[in-house]
């Protein structure tokens, strides 16, 4: 009996030994399947909190809300701004034009201006004592006529001060405060602070603005630079009207994104002799204005430079400016000094018509010399560009300016002129299309006639270059 008892017990052991071998077997297979699910896991966890985070982070604006009024019957709509449309003002530059007056350029939201009336007002604050505040009101002009996109020229905003400024040389800060206008809802007038020019001590000398004559007798400004420029014409250019301008003149550019490293190897030679000033610019376009801003680019370079020389000239890179014979440049500006602006006749240039006699040898050739068919169809509006004695202007376009002090002359009975090149300066092909042997012709339902005028002086252009700079440049490609 005793023995049979003991044999029941060792088969009792022997099943619980068995069952707890079955069931760490079953929680270590457990174990391993959890631990690969482990990373999946981890993933869906971290994905869910992030998910939730978002969600439990956007801030404002929830969606608009309704209210019911219960005595009215009214149900109040809410309505819920998301980000700006427009900025308020985008300022370029702030200068001084005298003792007490101050030119501040920049782009405004143009809905702002033609549905609002943005103010502005001007505060000068002496570095020396801040106490001696003095205010003005900002007059602003808008010189862009229309041409504008979401972004209009708010130039200048001029700041003329009752009083003399600064005039010590103590330095100080001008601070403009800039309203909205509040638009339809009066009630709404925001209002922007913000320092547009800060004068170091030192930094000011009145005689500077005053002293005569200016640095250079001519400035150049051009708008914005921009597309596929082609290297050779841009040469051609530069050259041309350095020998026309003379010693004293100086030009600037503005880059928008046309200085490509072929161009900059063709404006480098001048910018190391001091001949030319190259401003980047191509961050305007993050503000969708007219033509690259050319309106906002002019009236600072007007600003910049309206101090430093006694004309300047606005005109496109693909036109050439032409002075009658037994004339100069210097003669004609001398007899035009009762005249704060001029402006240019145009002369358009076929750009794709060229000579029988010059096939096979337009590739050695400059645009000038091998385009030589003239554009003479009547009765239609042709661009004029323009020069000014800046120290009598206060804003400026891009064909002339409506804001001068003085008189501006429109007929010069073809003492000067422009031949414009349509075209030519953003095309990086031969430039000649069709071949022709003729004096006047139709081409295109346009009247054309052989025009030679700037093929003449191609060759002394040519000899100008090389004595200037050398031969550097004579590998230039289209």
């Amino acid at each position: 009996m005793s023995k049979e008892k003991s044999m029941e017990v060792g088969m009792v052991w022997s099943l619980v030994d068995v069952k707890l071998l079955l069931t760490s077997l079953l929680v270590l297979c457990s174990l391993a399947t959890v631990l690969q699910l482990l990373p999946s896991l981890s993933c869906l966890s971290s994905s869910t909190t992030t998910s939730q985070s978002q969600v439990l982070n956007f801030s404002t604006p929830n969606p608009p809300k309704e209210t019911l009024d219960l005595h009215s019957g009214i149900v109040k709509r809410a309505f819920n701004a998301v980000g700006s449309a427009a900025y308020l003002f985008i300022q370029m530059g702030a200068y001084r034009g005298g003792a007490n007056t101050f030119a501040i350029v920049g782009l405004g939201s143009k809905p702002l201006h033609v549905f609002s009336n943005p103010t502005f007002r001007c505060v000068w604050i002496p570095h020396s004592d801040t106490n001696r505040s003095i205010a003005t009101t900002g007059y602003k002009i808008l010189p862009d006529w229309g041409y504008d996109r979401v972004y209009t020229v708010v130039v200048v905003v001029n700041c003329t001060f009752p009083d003399d400024v600064g005039v010590d040389g103590s330095g100080g800060q001008l601070v403009v405060h800039a309203t909205t206008g509040g638009g339809g809802y009066k009630g709404f007038d925001l209002e922007e602070n913000f320092v547009a020019l800060d004068e170091k001590p030192g930094s000011f000398n009145l005689t500077e603005l005053t002293a005569a004559p200016p640095k250079h007798d001519i400035l150049y400004c051009y708008s914005s630079l921009y597309g596929n420029l082609s290297p050779q014409r841009v040469r051609e250019w530069m050259t041309y009207h350095l020998r026309l301008f003379g010693p004293r003149a100086h030009f600037v550019f503005h880059d928008a994104g046309g200085v490509h490293p072929e161009v900059l190897d063709v404006l480098r030679p001048w910018m190391a002799m001091g001949i030319l000033t190259l401003q980047d610019i191509r961050e305007q376009e993050r503000f969708d204005g007219y033509y690259h801003n050319q309106f906002l680019i002019v009236n600072d370079c007007l600003h910049r430079y309206r101090h430093a020389a006694k004309w300047m000239f606005f005109f496109d890179i693909d036109e050439f400016l032409y002075i009658k014979p037994k004339s100069t440049l210097r003669s004609l500006l001398d007899s035009l000094s009762g005249y704060t602006q001029f402006t240019i006749e145009q002369m358009p240039m076929s750009n794709k018509l060229c000579l029988s006699s010059d096939a096979g040898k337009t590739p050695r050739m400059w645009g000038f010399e091998k385009l030589v068919y003239r554009d003479v169809k009547r009765g239609v509006r042709r661009d004029r560009k323009y020069a000014i004695q800046p120290r009598n202007v206060f804003a400026t376009g891009v064909h002339m300016s409506q804001n001068v002090a003085g008189r501006t002359l429109h007929k010069l009975d073809g003492r000067i002129k422009y031949f414009h090149y349509h075209g030519t300066i953003s095309d990086r092909r031969e430039p000649c299309r069709q071949f022709v042997n003729a004096t006047d012709l139709t081409f295109e339902n346009a009247p054309y006639v052989f025009d030679n005028t700037l093929r003449v002086l191609a060759g002394s252009v040519k000899r100008y270059e090389l004595k200037a700079i050398g031969s550097g440049l004579s590998r230039t490609r289209q």
